[in-house]
């Protein structure tokens, strides 16, 4: 059994900061016209790049888009990214995502995500509390042969649809299950 000293988890948990703070994840200005730019031009990427996704825009009551993720990890490891929140094609409020892991994990990566919320339930509920958490409740629609999103019946009828795009890095399989959302103030 080994036992680990306070040094040596302060250090780790340190590593996984100065590692996510080296991957700026490019929303230094705190200003909403930075955060919708940004989601805008993520939109418009994914739009293009994916136009299967248009179809899930055009059904879904409201969308959360982060436009940049960034995740990082040694041991102990971490994402933030910050957002915001369209019904209608209009900004309603800015959010930001956070996750926190442990285990065998080394690296960096960043990568934008959408949630379609497909019912007017799933975004009342995601409106009104106080930090709402991705879990079993998210579909994804998956990225597959040559680029093309596939988002079949059973994913269709799901009340909350996550898009993963534009991944770099070096950490495998960005998911958002575990990921906290809470509303900011930009």
């Amino acid at each position: 059994m080994k036992i680990y000293s306070r040094r040596m988890v302060l250090a780790g948990v340190a590593s996984g900061a100065a590692l996510t703070a080296a991957c700026s994840n490019g929303l230094n200005s705190r200003g909403p016209a930075t955060i919708d730019a940004r989601v805008s031009s993520s939109l418009e990427h994914l739009y293009r790049t994916y136009p299967a996704t248009q179809d899930l825009r055009d059904k879904a009551a409201g969308v959360l888009v982060m436009p940049l993720v960034t995740e990082a990890g040694f041991g102990i490891g971490g994402s933030y990214g910050r957002g915001a929140l369209q019904v209608a094609g209009s900004t309603i409020d800015y959010y930001s995502a956070t996750q926190a892991s442990v285990g065998f994990q080394i690296g960096a990566q960043q990568y934008a995500h959408v949630l379609f919320f497909m019912t007017n339930d799933s975004l009342y509920n995601f409106r009104n509390s106080p930090g709402w958490s991705a879990g079993a409740d998210v579909q994804y629609a998956v990225n597959d042969q040559a680029g093309n999103l596939s988002a079949d019946t059973t994913t269709s009828l799901a009340p909350v649809i996550a898009v993963i795009f534009g991944q770099a890095g070096l950490i495998a399989g960005a998911t958002v299950k575990g990921t906290k959302y809470s509303r900011i103030i930009p």
